[in-house]
């Protein structure tokens, strides 16, 4: 299992970080890894919502689908993404910090099934993965 944890202070108000988050629609315009990324349905944003995200990693493109496992505003969101090779398990958690919020990703990967042995190798590539989507984070929430 490839695991990445980072933070990144942003001075934006807590609420509206939250809400920008927990609709991983956005994901598209911070992470460079993703090249599409919807929201399916549409009911209000919360635990159950599913997004369809076309992810480019390893210089392949590959779909996944997202679903909120739990919902704690403004304070934590977690979503669980999955295909047919690999599970994503990406949790966000908030809190506010002086005149800002302060944002903790945490994520893990796994392949599935007979690729499993391949998992050693996925954590080096996932960290390459998880600095650029913080490098894209920051400069699209975090203090200029």
């Amino acid at each position: 299992m490839a695991h990445y944890n980072a933070s990144v202070h942003s001075t934006r108000p807590l609420d509206d970080v939250f809400a920008f988050l927990s609709d991983f629609s956005t994901t598209a315009e911070w992470d460079p890894g993703v090249v599409t990324a919807e929201r399916l349905g549409d009911q209000p944003i919360g635990e159950g919502t599913e997004f369809r995200l076309l992810a480019r990693f390893l210089g392949r493109e590959t779909p996944l689908t997202y679903r909120i496992v739990e919902y704690d505003p403004p304070r934590a969101v977690t979503l669980l993404g999955e295909n047919s090779s690999v599970v994503s398990r990406d949790r966000i958690t908030l809190k506010a910090s002086g005149e800002g919020t302060q944002v903790t990703y945490d994520a893990d990967l796994a392949l599935k099934g007979p690729l499993k042995f391949l998992d050693p190798l996925l954590a080096l590539a996932f960290k390459g993965v998880g600095d650029r989507a913080l490098a894209g984070l920051r400069k699209t929430i975090g203090d200029a």
